[in-house]
């Protein structure tokens, strides 16, 4: 087997998942592109295991912990847009920069909800 078409097919696939996390809004999408990148790494795994004829099968090993890992990502992360979707109505990432609950900042950033004001913070 070449370790080429698995390779391309990996890269392509976490460009892929990489375009969705840079350019997508939706939080659910965003989650979806990452669960993409980590196929792209599974698909990785596997194939440099199967080319370096591994016997303890490490490439693989490594697989079923990353699918793990991502299956308990997905359960977390969905958890935690269901509930800012549920306080704020939206899953909008660029909307949820602000997390402190009923406070709505002044666009100037003159001060928060105890009246002080805050430093500039300069970008």
């Amino acid at each position: 087997m070449h370790l080429a078409y698995p390779a391309v097919l990996a890269a392509l696939l976490f460009c892929t998942g990489l375009y969705g996390v840079l350019a997508r809004r939706n939080a659910i999408l965003v989650l979806m592109s990452v669960e993409l990148m980590l196929n792209a790494v599974n698909l990785n795994l596997v194939a440099f295991d199967v080319w370096l004829r591994d016997t303890l099968h490490a490439g693989q090993a490594l697989t079923l912990f990353t699918i793990a890992i991502a299956a308990a990502e997905i359960g977390i992360g969905l958890a935690i847009v269901l509930m800012v979707y549920r306080n704020r109505g939206t899953s909008d990432v660029d909307r949820l920069r602000d997390t402190a609950e009923g406070h709505e900042p002044h666009p100037n950033n003159a001060g928060d909800s105890t009246g002080t004001a805050r430093p500039e913070v300069a970008a």
